[in-house]
């Protein structure tokens, strides 16, 4: 008999570490997903989905872009989210993660290096270790930092291409780089700044393009967009120059060996650009809910906000983490733990990430439940 006592020895040590993780059903009031502008479950995409299929758009591809599975829907959407995001051109992948794995495996090349500030996407650090560049942590947000270690690396004789890597919203502390330093220093060195755009995609920038939008369609900027957060369906986007995205096509493994995605899903992708690009009211709905919960969190948990929609509220230990999430799920809230490593040593976490479909009394409970449970945790 197979008993992969490996195994079990291994998830033996991340219980009892706290770190245990598990899936489970949504239940409460959410708190957790992306879903910021409220689009996953709308009647509008909804809508778009039924009028797809009305019209034949296929379910599933059928195979890779390459062969049969590039499809009109697919196209249509890549020429509307270059035109919406005011790049050259955009290629669409089945995910956000493969997008950044893809990029990062494919793009850097021997004798490069990616310069990437330490609290950058595992999909970044996953392409990265299956890519051929030099790589080189930052500190968080430090243009400065990044500066030096970039002089010093040409000082050293590197001759290749420098690649910077960041975000634009970090995903887990909800903070932001100066893009305008960042664009500057990759200018100064002839360097190609890439941003991931997920949790700003929606969001921030006009008409929700991202806070990158100043900088889209330089030949030395590739951003990244994923449509599973505030578009409220699934992929991702690389936006860049035509001879990165041919080049892409062309030598990306997981882009020519994955199957193409769903069709239907980049018609509806593309009715979720439409309601980004003409409905700010959603927006100006998380913006509001942004300020009032910046406001609740300092009036009742005396705790500074990050400014954005997503809100970090860091414990430190995994058990407290772990036990101020099953609190509030007991309270009706849908909150989860975040706990290393997937945030650093030390810096467990509760995430809250805000919606356009929230209620005021929604964030006004949540953070009267957590004032509570903050004093009787510790």
């Amino acid at each position: 008999m197979i008993t992969y006592e490996v195994f079990a020895g291994d998830l033996r040590s991340l219980a009892d570490k706290g770190r245990l993780r598990e899936l489970r059903g949504r239940a409460g009031v959410d708190f957790t997903s992306n879903d910021y502008l409220g689009l996953a479950e709308s009647d509008e995409l909804r809508r778009a989905a039924a009028d797809a299929i009305a019209r034949g758009v296929p379910i599933g591809a059928g195979g890779s872009r390459l062969l049969r599975g590039n499809h009109d829907e697919h196209e249509a959407l890549e020429a509307e989210a270059a035109d919406y995001f005011g790049a050259e051109t955009a290629l669409y992948f089945g995910a956000g993660y493969t997008a950044n794995f893809a990029l990062f495996s494919t793009l850097p090349q021997r004798g490069d290096i990616v310069l990437y500030d330490e609290l950058i996407h595992a999909s970044v650090h996953e392409g990265m270790r299956r890519g051929r560049a030099d790589t080189a942590s930052v500190p968080h947000n430090d243009v400065e930092a990044l500066a030096a270690r970039l002089s010093r690396w040409r000082a050293a004789g590197g001759r290749g291409r420098a690649w910077i890597a960041v975000e634009s919203v970090y995903s887990m502390d909800g903070d932001s780089p100066d893009l305008a330093a960042l664009m500057a220093l990759a200018d100064r060195h002839d360097a190609t700044l890439v941003i991931d755009e997920a949790h700003a995609t929606g969001v921030a920038g006009p008409q929700g393009r991202g806070l990158a939008a100043a900088f889209e369609g330089r030949d030395n900027v590739i951003t990244l967009h994923t449509c599973g957060k505030a578009l409220g369906t699934v992929g991702g986007f690389v936006l860049a120059p035509r001879i990165v995205r041919d080049f892409l096509v062309n030598r990306a493994r997981p882009f020519i060996f994955a199957t193409a995605p769903s069709p239907l899903i980049a018609a509806v992708t593309r009715a979720a650009l439409e309601i980004s690009r003409t409905h700010p009211e959603r927006r100006e709905r998380l913006a509001a809910h942004v300020a009032f919960a910046a406001r609740e969190l300092a009036r009742r948990c005396g705790l500074t906000s990050s400014g954005s929609h997503i809100l970090p509220i860091v414990v430190g230990a995994d058990q407290r983490a772990v036990a101020l999430a099953a609190s509030l799920q007991r309270r009706g809230f849908d909150v989860r733990a975040i706990r290393p490593p997937t945030v650093p040593e030390g810096t467990a976490r509760l995430r809250l990430a805000l919606s356009a479909n929230l209620a005021e009394d929604d964030i006004a409970a949540l953070f009267e439940a957590l004032a509570e449970d903050l004093r009787r945790l510790s």
